[in-house]
């Protein structure tokens, strides 16, 4: 939690906002400000208040135009001022929620991480027509105070059917181990993996290890024209055993996706598994560390799927986190199908590396301000525009919301915040950034009956998610009055996903009272 000016060492709560919408991109542009009722802003102009520090410029393509936007810009605001976070596309923490309550539990608030619960929903943000992102900020007052909620969306140019993807070469671990044998586990990752092996092409490439108490490499990297069915053979093969040695799994796998490496693919780890690791290493750090060389080398990342009613949650997480990946989680049947072949591009391929968000509130405006969630993706100030620092990886088609609680100071108007990207190309490395303004006087909607249904959704998953980590935020509607608001929206979206919200407030509401 970030707070800003001498008062904000109190409790914090939460709401207001207003729109804005920005632009970013290797060549992606054009006015948006039709959308909210925000500005589209660049940076520059006659503001002459706290923003980032001035955009370097980063390759040949971009520097007239980091050239341009510096000329304008300030001196960098104090720290104080200032929030920076690794982008994450992670939803695992909501769908282990969702299976826990339907289960008769309640999840333990330290699994409750409310950016993956925001973030397991479709959005209304624009996208840009080429590479690069967009990034929409909006927001609404939450009641009578003087707190907002202010969101801020990036999205990625999702893929068209047309469009063709690079070729993939995928290694798959998946756990073998004992606990693995409850239903909802194996046998889900048997049948994702069995239609996944229907839906590749022809030039994609497949690897499968398995793991216990040791690893064993059971498909060396094949292409798949003309051995669907040995991979078949080989899945369906698959049966518990023993311990769960997840160390050696992702080592093996790693070993086999270096020696199957292809140049111009992408080249990806998934692992599969509860994470209930109990043999070998279970460090996540040292896990990853022994297999450093190979992932930063070859620049291969790690994808991480959970299943079970008991879950690693913690190792899963900061595996994929701290493996240049991300990590989701399945319960279903319907769920794991939609995530090997609906799905499959976006959590395969990359269209950003590193990519890092830092907002910058200005003090004569902004009295407090509190990112909510991102506990484990924060980065250091300094080291927003430091390439060495990992930031997240971002495929196409997939959007990441972060949401503000701002306290504007009384009677402040005028310039309330700058908001930058910044991402490396995933061929070249190449950085590329945007930033923009947002104005205090757009902050003007409330948020249940003047803003978009899509924002009130991200809001009522935004205060699930706080109720469950056993925090409250200002204006916090009461589990009962979520549950209402998630079902009214639910039949105005016409989204599944949203009736299932509703269905898992009702389930939290009834273990609580």
């Amino acid at each position: 939690m970030k707070l800003s000016g001498k008062t904000c060492r109190g409790v914090l709560a939460t709401m207001l906002a207003g729109g804005m919408l920005l632009t970013a991109g290797c060549g992606a542009g054009g006015s948006q400000s039709d959308r909210s009722n925000g500005s589209n802003s660049k940076g520059g102009g006659g503001y002459s208040g706290p923003l980032p520090a001035p955009a370097q410029p980063t390759s040949a393509a971009g520097a007239d135009k980091a050239e341009g936007e510096q000329k304008d810009m300030a001196p960098t605001p104090t720290p104080d001022y200032l929030s920076t976070f690794a982008l994450d596309v992670d939803t695992a923490s909501y769908g282990y929620a969702r299976r826990t309550l339907a289960d008769g539990r309640l999840p333990e608030a330290h699994t409750v991480r409310p950016e993956e619960f925001v973030n397991s929903f479709r959005q209304d943000y624009e996208r840009p027509d080429g590479n690069g992102f967009t990034v929409t900020v909006d927001g609404a007052r939450t009641g009578d105070d003087d707190w907002s909620l202010v969101r801020v969306g990036l999205a990625t140019r999702g893929r068209s059917e047309s469009s063709e993807r690079p070729p993939a070469a995928l290694t798959f671990v998946v756990d073998i181990s004992g606990s693995m044998a409850e239903s909802g586990r194996l046998d889900l990752v048997r049948d994702a993996l069995g239609v996944l092996t229907d839906q590749l092409r022809d030039d994609d490439s497949i690897a499968i290890v398995t793991f216990s108490d040791r690893a064993e490499t059971r498909l060396p990297m094949t292409r798949v024209e003309g051995r669907r069915d040995r991979i078949h053979h080989i899945v369906d093969s698959l049966e518990p055993t023993d311990s769960t040695n997840v160390e050696a799994g992702v080592r093996t796998g790693y070993d086999v996706a270096v020696e199957g490496h292809r140049k111009g693919a992408t080249n990806r780890v998934v692992l599969l598994s509860d994470a209930l690791a109990n043999t070998g290493e279970t460090s996540a750090d040292k896990i990853l560390k022994r297999i450093d060389g190979a992932r930063r080398e070859y620049g291969i990342t790690l994808f991480g799927v959970g299943v079970g009613s008991d879950y690693g949650d913690a190792l899963m997480e900061r595996l994929a986190d701290k493996g240049d990946g991300h990590t989701t989680y399945v319960s279903t049947r319907t769920e794991a199908r939609k995530l090997f072949c609906d799905q499959l591009p976006a959590n395969i391929e990359l269209t950003a590396r590193d990519a890092k968000a830092q907002v910058a509130f200005d003090p004569q405006t902004v009295e407090q301000f509190r990112l909510i969630g991102y506990d484990n993706r924060k980065v250091a100030d300094k080291d927003f525009r430091n390439d060495r620092v990992d930031g997240g990886e971002v495929g196409p088609g997939h959007t990441v919301t972060a949401l503000y609680a701002v306290r504007l100071r009384a009677g402040a108007t005028g310039h309330m915040a700058t908001a930058t990207v910044r991402w490396q190309d995933p061929s070249d490395r190449s950085p590329h950034e945007q930033n923009g303004m947002v104005e205090t006087e757009t902050l003007k909607s409330n948020l249940w009956n003047e803003t978009s249904t899509r924002l009130q959704v991200t809001a009522v998953a935004a205060y699930f998610a706080d109720e469950l980590r056993g925090r409250s935020l200002p204006s916090a509607p009461t589990l009962t009055e979520l549950s209402d608001r998630a079902a009214k929206l639910a039949t105005t979206t016409e989204d599944a996903q949203v009736k299932d919200l509703a269905t898992a407030i009702r389930e939290a509401n009834n273990l609580k009272t």
